[in-house]
């Protein structure tokens, strides 16, 4: 299946030189508290907290308590506090963050994990709140009911409602549920039980051997039987075709098997991300600047669209997995995908953009959606990578297990 390319674009193609900087998580950090401290007051003016997702046409878009990006904006204020030390930045990050209390008990999609680990987990590590150990394990509990023992998976999307019913799916998985993992690692060291840990690997295990390609590309969407645990196709559902690249899907795919690493020391998870990310840095269409265009395989490259979500997700997992390999090469890329992120190719002026910190990101061309905009797991996944560069450059590990 393959979709139409819109044919308006707002970016062509992006040049960068990346200039020498003197600090430049400093000179971020300085930034960003300009850019979300307005985010911030826009997000909490008048009775109702709202929760910030990205900016078109002039305003900003929000999003409801049981969105997938509902977690990410909590989760980029905790990340303001951890790099800042100011109380500011965890007051409002606890206001956004228990705003998603009911999402614990929501079974009807995956990306809870996204939702609750990146807002409650941050919270947690950071400020070590009363309850939140328990919203973890109660979301943990309502992700695992989406595990398909026969096909040794996680769903993660129904069949019956929206553009996925129309699709002739039984048991969808997305590579991006790889995502969702961490936080059934860490409900099983809250509560005591192996379930949790034991269906993340089944899950992992069954994508390792499901959703790759022989270049270690991966598909997007692998359906399941999920009574027979055979393989009723694989697809994609916001890539440019079915046997296309779709960027944010390989991003997703080095960063769950890195993390799966960190919670599992099983080397074939390592080698795994390891073999994605020779995939990345080997790919012909990878740009100079390390930013990717929205599907390696778009017919259009040079003349589309980059996407900075993508890259931010692919700088954070590099500096992880080389802290686990020991390869400064990993740590050279993520340096270079951050300074290429800071430029003004792809950062914001002060003032514009919404309050979000980063421009040039894509939601789903095939779906016309968020094309070319803001999106808030762009900035929360740059600041997260701004984190863990900082902690490397300490001589500490860049992500707490």
């Amino acid at each position: 299946m393959k979709f139409t390319i819109l044919p308006a674009l707002a970016l062509t193609v992006i040049a960068v030189q990346c200039a020498p900087r003197t600090d430049i998580i400093k000179d971020n950090v300085a930034n960003a508290e300009v850019q979300l401290k307005s985010l911030v007051e826009a997000s909490e003016a008048g009775d109702t907290v709202r929760i910030p997702s990205s900016y078109e046409n002039g305003e900003i878009i929000y999003v409801p308590t049981d969105d997938w990006v509902s977690g990410f904006f909590a989760g980029t204020l905790w990340y303001m506090y951890e790099l800042t030390g100011d109380e500011y930045w965890a007051e409002h990050a606890r206001i956004q963050t228990e705003l998603l209390d009911t999402v614990q008990y929501l079974t009807w999609h995956h990306d809870v994990g996204f939702m609750i680990y990146d807002s409650y987990g941050n919270g947690l590590r950071l400020k070590n709140i009363d309850g939140y150990k328990d919203v973890i394990v109660n979301t943990a509990k309502s992700l695992s009911t989406r595990f398909r023992p026969n096909a040794g998976i996680l769903q993660s999307w129904n069949v019956d409602r929206g553009w996925q019913a129309e699709r002739g799916w039984k048991c969808p998985v997305i590579i991006d549920n790889m995502m969702n993992l961490e936080l059934l690692f860490k409900a099983s060291e809250f509560s005591g039980d192996t379930t949790f840990a034991k269906i993340a690997v089944s899950h992992a295990d069954k994508t390792m051997e499901n959703h790759y390609r022989p270049d270690f590309s991966t598909y997007h969407v692998v359906d399941y039987d999920d009574e027979t645990g055979g393989i009723r196709g694989r697809y994609t559902a916001q890539g440019y075709a079915d046997e296309s690249a779709w960027a944010r899907g390989q991003a997703w795919s080095l960063y769950g098997y890195t993390m799966m690493y960190r919670f599992t020391s099983d080397s074939k998870y390592l080698e795994r991300a390891e073999d994605v990310a020779e995939y990345l840095f080997d790919n012909p269409n990878m740009p100079e600047d390390l930013v990717p265009y929205w599907d390696f395989d778009c017919p259009d490259i040079p003349d589309t669209y980059r996407d900075a979500s993508s890259a931010a997700i692919i700088a954070s997992a590099l500096y992880e997995l080389s802290w686990h390999t020991d390869n400064d090469e990993y740590k050279e890329k993520a340096d270079k995908i951050i300074c290429s992120l800071s430029t003004p190719a792809y950062r914001a002026a002060q003032g514009t953009n919404g309050g979000f910190i980063l421009m040039h990101s894509v939601g789903s061309i095939p779906h016309g959606g968020s094309i070319d905009v803001p999106l808030n797991y762009a900035d929360y996944y740059f600041l997260e990578a701004l984190v863990r560069k900082g902690n490397i450059e300490k001589g500490i590990a860049p992500v707490v297990k």
